[in-house]
């Protein structure tokens, strides 16, 4: 089968002709034509074990051979298990809660409300976010999304969302009405070009959502279940959330979202006020065990930190990077130009998957299991696909041979 625009038209996409992908293996996919990729931005920060990974195929085939779905009337052991093991690695204690979604989104939008019942209990009504935030796409999680190109065809949003700049200065007037009943931040903004907070500012956030009785609630959805050398990048930082929201790597493929409060922010939820058919079905809670499980054991988030800092370094000597942000394998690569979105073409011409976020910045997330050949493949193809956008366009000069003739037709 070939790939063609006509078939494109039947995905609702919106984003242009599709490669159509048909296996992967590893950190390797291949496309309908035969075509091989390195798969660099694994779903956009999900594959954490590649593709086809053999702990992921066992979890879902034998869970499936037994239970894969029962009603939210019923818990299933794999639940239990998973929100134990979420609270064991975010460091809740027992008072910590886990609320089981299917998406990132649906976490964001499940934290929407706890901000909502936080505030209700004193009429506070606002809702922090960050310049540059990405929370989701549904009308909730949206409202908090402040990228006019995605919100503004769908206003009115949400009331009561106020978009703080990158200061810590503006993080103190935001607060200062005495209004505030959550923030959300994401500790590093992943679709915004893999931006990192100024120093400080998430310890001011904390001391000030404890001072104004609001809830600090980080989105981790991206940075979570050990994208950044860390099971969660708050733990970086030394802070505690009330309540974190994460999904993405945490199976690996396997569609999950998972809310986790910490402390007083557990008792907020009460019988009735949420639910979902589908969150913490037995066939993604195994998934996620399975998945969670196997980095721990194997000790992944030691290759995560390694090969992060090995990336790093072999990218600095490339021509057009003046930079690197983020942390672990969740990686921005700023460039002198605005020319990502041409480097992602030449790479994936050369059989390189990689994401511009942003005019200036390439985001790669790649898998928590690569190692020497896999960093050497991206590191050639990538310089390839630089050297390409960076060679000089040709001069306006008119050519030795050309002007020659031009100068005979003349006489």
């Amino acid at each position: 089968m070939t790939w063609n625009d006509d078939a494109s038209r039947d995905l609702m996409s919106l984003g242009g002709r599709l490669a159509l992908l048909t296996r992967g293996e590893g950190s390797w996919v291949w496309d309908a034509d035969g075509n091989r990729y390195l798969d660099f931005l694994g779903g956009i920060a999900v594959n954490c074990l590649g593709h086809a990974h053999p702990v992921f195929v066992e979890a879902v085939a034998s869970q499936a051979a037994t239970l894969s779905h029962v009603s939210n009337y019923f818990a299933t052991p794999g639940q239990l298990e998973i929100a134990a093991r979420l609270k064991r690695l975010a460091g809740t204690g027992e008072q910590g809660r886990v609320y089981l979604a299917n998406s990132g989104t649906e976490a964001n939008e499940t934290a929407i409300k706890l901000a909502r019942l936080h505030g209700g209990k004193t009429g506070r009504t606002k809702i922090l976010v960050m310049e540059g935030a990405f929370h989701g796409r549904t009308m909730g999680a949206l409202s908090l999304t402040p990228k006019a190109l995605y919100r503004d065809p769908f206003l009115p949003a949400v009331p009561d969302v106020v978009t703080v700049e990158h200061s810590l200065d503006s993080l103190e007037a935001a607060f200062a009405d005495g209004d505030v009943a959550a923030i959300m931040i994401e500790p590093i903004q992943g679709e915004a070009g893999v931006v990192e907070l100024p120093d400080g500012f998430l310890a001011r956030a904390r001391a000030l959502a404890d001072r104004h009785d609001a809830l600090l609630i980080l989105d981790e959805v991206q940075t979570g279940s050990g994208r950044t050398g860390e099971w969660f990048a708050f733990q970086r930082e030394g802070v505690i959330p009330d309540a974190v929201t994460l999904a993405k790597s945490i199976g690996a493929g396997f569609p999950l979202g998972a809310l986790i409060t910490f402390g007083s922010a557990s008792d907020l939820f009460y019988p009735g006020t949420h639910n979902s058919t589908f969150g913490g079905n037995p066939l993604a809670s195994a998934v996620a065990n399975a998945v969670l499980g196997f980095i721990e054991d194997e000790h992944l988030l030691d290759n995560v930190n390694a090969r992060g800092a090995e990336l790093r370094t072999g990218v600095a000597e490339l021509p057009l990077v003046t930079a690197t942000t983020g942390a672990g394998l969740l990686i921005g690569i700023r460039l002198s130009a605005p020319v990502a979105a041409e480097v992602r073409a030449e790479a994936h011409e050369r059989g390189l998957i990689i994401n511009a976020p942003t005019a200036d910045v390439i985001r790669i997330a790649p898998a928590y299991t690569i190692g020497d050949a896999e960093v050497h493949e991206f590191l050639e193809r990538f310089g390839e696909a630089l050297a390409a956008v960076a060679v000089p366009a040709p001069t306006s000069e008119i050519p030795a041979c050309a002007a020659l003739s031009e100068r005979m037709e003349t006489k």
